[in-house]
């Protein structure tokens, strides 16, 4: 929150000085004359960014809502696992239902952390996939129900095995440097032609180029925080691996 308070405070800073600048080095009536040429020039400008930064702020807000969509259907699955393996009479049922509890508290307690820090999942969660596949070969088919009961939770295990991918992949995305690039300078270029017009009040003109800086700055910085769904102030929260680690407490 101190980072955010400081970018925004900042880009009011260098928008007032670059306008102070403007406003000394520039005649004031030539400004005022041109203010036609420069109103049309700044719609044109402002216009674009406008749809550019909308269009970027909803694109990292669908990336954040699909990674969490993504880990409660890994969470799901997980818990689907754990439900099925109860109706098999076999001793590696119980060994699943603890590899399930142990995969939950491991993505809770360490792959969060991991996806945070590094961009990717732990190692112990593939290890944990990897047993429950071992596992669920070694049952041993008594029934036609017990066939497919098993047929049901590989079909979990495999929707499970997919989405961990899916969340390795969300945690390495963000929105690339070039990207960044055009914001950044798209904003600059939109506050900057601002300054530009020629306004009798000085006090008036500060007021609104204090105003825009303020909305794109912030704009800017919620994009920053949502770009990353598994870093930042804006994450996901794992709810569903929550609920499952009570459901299994339970």
């Amino acid at each position: 929150m101190l980072i955010t308070a400081l970018i925004i405070f900042a880009s009011l800073v260098v928008s007032v000085v670059f306008l102070i600048v403007v406003k000394q080095a520039t005649d004031e009536p030539a400004r005022q004359q041109a203010n036609a040429f420069t109103g049309a020039v700044v719609a044109v400008i402002g216009t674009t960014y406008a749809v550019l930064l909308a269009f970027m702020l909803g694109g990292v807000w669908d990336m954040l809502g699909q990674a969490q969509a993504n880990d409660e259907r890994e969470a799901t699955a997980l818990i689907n696992i754990y439900r099925i393996s109860r109706q098999i009479k076999d001793p590696n049922a119980v060994q699943i239902q603890d590899i399930c509890r142990k995969y939950a508290q491991n993505v809770i307690g360490r792959e969060y952390l991991s996806l945070e820090q590094r961009g990717e999942n732990s190692p112990e969660g593939a290890q944990m996939i990897d047993q429950l596949w071992q596992v669920m070969a070694d049952i041993k088919v008594q029934s036609q129900n017990d066939a497919i009961t098993i047929y049901q939770m590989m079909e979990e295990l495999r929707n499970l095995t997919e989405r961990r991918r899916l969340r390795a992949m969300n945690g390495r995305e963000g929105l690339p440097g070039i990207l960044w690039a055009v914001l950044l300078t798209g904003g600059a270029i939109t506050i900057a032609s601002t300054c530009f017009f020629g306004v009798s009040s000085f006090r008036l003109h500060v007021a609104q180029v204090m105003a825009l800086t303020f909305l794109i700055s912030l704009v800017l910085v919620a994009i920053a925080d949502i770009d990353k769904p598994y870093q930042g102030p804006v994450r996901v929260q794992g709810a569903g691996f929550q609920n499952a680690i009570r459901m299994f407490g339970n």
